[in-house]
């Protein structure tokens, strides 16, 4: 990978003092940076990371900010990743794009498409920044195909001393290995080369499942599917599932009524309505969930990859996701329902469950294992506390691996049993960023210091 070929003026060129509050999407997080830059070029990115190391300044970039821990908080330098983006270089024959790091993911699907390419899986929500989206772990479902990450070919890596290293299989291999989920402590990503597919056609088929159902048969439909995901609706046994395969088309999008109704009217403006409601009465929480566990029809249709694999997402929450080996996911899943109906707890989102096969990235959820996720989510401004708790103690007692952009309270002496390469991960970081240029609470508590 080459380096950008724009050069800028300098990181006195977009950067200022800055008092101004940053928060996440989610609002969990809000942080008071020192000082703001705003590089438009990895030149740029360079001098504002050696400034700031001069002024005696830590150094976090922020993405989206759907994370919805603090790991990007800072009360040092803030690197917004506004102006670095855009795409560097498509390779058609080599199948790979080169993408600065704060393009949004939906761009650079949009963008994939019109040249007739695509990622082979992602997560779905396209709203945050590439480095962002990696270097958390983000990640969707699949049988074969593994997280966005897992998709990286090489990266180009600003660190602490302020040089680009460019890092893949064959050029730094254990900075490779270890910083396509890096968690912002090894350095800052100015770009990343994705391997891409040619464009390639989806049949979604949706459908409700009872509990039983969906977990009697959860290897089978695994098994039998490149991408199964399905949500099931606290306070119910109800669930609707998602089966995503490859199709030789033709193209069969959902039709326009159908796409507002189901995308729109029933998945974001009602359910914000009945959250709202849940919010203000707790007790017609079990009620609302009878009813919103059945207002989504089956439904088939084919579309390309983005299209299919992504939605929208407008009604905001608060979220805590595991990793779990797969094989315990069954059992992993009951034990959060009995504690559910076991409790006063009133839930009013759905809890979602995906899977992805294992990788060879140090710190990602699915190292070394082939996994399956529990996400559990509550409406902004509900009370989680006591349910992530309680879910929380059941994932761990299961061996979970949490989210790394998604709310827990594990440390860095869980994630040291947790992860058999964790001190792999942690040398290389005190190589890399010896004075903890890029550190913040968010990493003391999870990789120590």
């Amino acid at each position: 990978m080459s380096r950008a070929t724009s050069r800028g003026t300098g990181a006195a060129a977009t950067s200022g003092r800055s008092r101004a509050a940053w928060r996440n999407w989610a609002g969990t997080v809000s942080a008071r940076p020192a000082r703001e830059a705003t590089p438009a070029s990895v030149d740029e990115l360079v001098a504002a990371v050696r400034g700031a190391r001069a002024e005696g300044l830590t150094v976090k970039p922020v993405g989206s900010g759907h994370s919805f821990t603090a790991a990007a908080a800072t009360d040092g330098l803030l690197i917004r990743p506004d102006l670095l983006t855009g795409i560097r270089a498509i390779d058609h024959a080599a199948g790979t794009v080169t993408v600065e790091a704060g393009t949004p993911l939906k761009r650079l699907n949009a963008a994939l498409a019109r040249e007739g390419l695509s990622l082979t899986n992602m997560g779905d929500i396209m709203e945050q920044t590439v480095s962002g989206a990696v270097s958390t772990g983000t990640h969707g479902t699949g049988r074969d195909s593994a997280s966005i990450a897992a998709q990286i070919t090489a990266l180009e890596l600003v660190t602490a001393d302020g040089e680009i290293l460019t890092c893949s299989r064959d050029e730094h291999p254990d900075v490779f290995a270890a910083a396509r989920v890096g968690l912002g402590a090894l350095g800052v990503i100015s770009a990343i080369t994705f391997s891409v597919e040619p464009l390639f056609l989806l049949r979604a088929r949706e459908e409700p499942m009872t509990f039983d159902e969906v977990t009697r048969s959860f290897d089978e439909l695994v098994t039998e599917n490149e991408h199964f995901e399905f949500y099931w609706f606290p306070h119910t046994d109800n669930c609707n599932t998602k089966r995503n395969n490859r199709s030789l088309g033709p193209a069969d999008p959902p039709g326009a009524i159908s796409a507002f109704v189901e995308d729109e009217l029933l998945s974001n403006g009602l359910f914000q309505v009945a959250n709202s409601l849940g919010r203000a009465v707790p007790a017609t929480i079990p009620s609302i969930a009878k009813i919103s566990s059945k207002a989504l029809s089956a439904r088939t249709y084919t579309d390309i990859p983005y299209k299919v694999f992504t939605s929208p997402r407008r009604v905001r929450f608060v979220e805590m996701e595991y990793a779990v080996p797969r094989e315990a996911l069954v059992d992993t899943l009951r034990e959060l329902k009995t504690m559910i109906e076991r409790s006063p707890l009133r839930v009013s989102f759905p809890v979602e469950v995906r899977t992805a096969p294992a990788d060879d990235i140090t710190l990602s959820t699915a190292s070394g294992r082939d996994s399956a996720y529990i996400a559990v989510h509550l409406y902004k401004g509900t009370p989680f506390r006591t349910y992530f708790s309680a879910a929380e103690q059941i994932f761990v007692a299961h061996e979970g691996r949490p989210h790394w952009g998604k709310l827990h309270s594990r440390d860095a002496a869980y994630f040291a049993k947790a992860y058999p390469r964790f001190a792999e991960f942690t040398a290389l970081r005190d190589r890399l960023d010896p004075d903890r240029l890029f550190a913040n609470a968010y990493l003391r508590r999870v990789l120590g210091d």
